[in-house]
């Protein structure tokens, strides 16, 4: 499913008028019959099941969602993020076992370690996880002093390769690289109570580079303030990074021909 940018355009504006509030409840209404047949569907086909019950989902929290970026504040984060929580519950519901999340560190970080929470009223995934799982989420963390990144300028905007400009003075990656060792794993559960916990405690500024990167304004785009031990459980860094590149450039069977920037 291409969900585009409502923000722009007239049925967005449209979508917070009284009237249409209407097709939230034939949106619910479908979902709600899909629950109560959960058990005939599942022993049908449990696979064709879970897809229609996440899509269900998806299309109720897009109705929320797209209403709520025209309200501002942190509604369409927040839903975001616990629409990503909910689908994580439901695949591990329906599979059991664990699983490996890779999403952005402003996703995966602890938000109440950062100034998203203690600030802005943000939560995240990895805030969501920790609070639901306790000690068996283990949150992972990258970071980077230099490199390119495949990213847009704008939101719809097409991918470009980027160069990343080298970390901001005082930043938790600017420390990193002040260390001269070009690649590490920091195990930070490990140093609970440690002297190196105790310096890295203090929250400093970290990079997020995501699906946008606007380089010329670095320093007021792309960081914010945050504590790195209690922010992730593990932090992986690389002095230099290379951007991401598909494995091919040809669709996926059944994919569309955005495949895999415009999904």
């Amino acid at each position: 499913m291409v969900l585009t940018n409502w923000r722009d355009r007239g049925h967005g504006r449209a979508s917070i008028q009284r009237g249409l509030h209407l097709c939230e409840k034939a949106v619910l209404e479908t979902l709600r019959d899909l629950l109560e047949g959960r058990l005939k569907y599942a022993q049908d086909d449990p696979d064709e099941y879970l897809d229609a019950e996440g899509n269900a989902h998806l299309v109720a929290a897009a109705e929320a969602y797209y209403r709520s970026i025209y309200h501002g504040a942190a509604d369409s984060w927040n839903l975001r993020d616990r629409h990503m929580f909910d689908t994580l519950r439901r695949v591990c519901r329906a599979r059991g076992g664990k699983a490996v999340i890779w999403a952005h560190n402003s996703h995966l970080g602890d938000a109440s370690a950062t100034e998203m929470g203690a600030y802005r009223d943000r939560l995240n995934l990895g805030q969501l996880c920790r609070q639901h799982y306790g000690e068996a989420v283990n949150l992972v963390g990258f970071g980077t002093d230099r490199g390119e990144v495949a990213a847009a300028s704008d939101w719809g905007g097409a991918v470009e390769i980027k160069g990343v400009r080298p970390a901001s003075r005082g930043s938790i990656e600017d420390l990193c690289n002040r260390t001269g060792v070009p690649g590490f794993l920091l195990d930070l559960g490990r140093q609970r109570g440690s002297e190196l916990e105790s310096a890295l405690l203090e929250p400093r500024p970290e990079r997020a580079i995501g699906v946008i990167y606007r380089p010329e304004t670095e320093r007021a785009s792309h960081y914010f303030t945050a504590s790195l031990p209690r922010q992730f459980d593990h932090y992986v860094w690389f002095d230099e990074t290379h951007a991401v590149r598909p494995l091919t450039g040809e669709s996926g069977n059944g994919a569309p021909e955005t495949y895999p920037f415009g999904l």
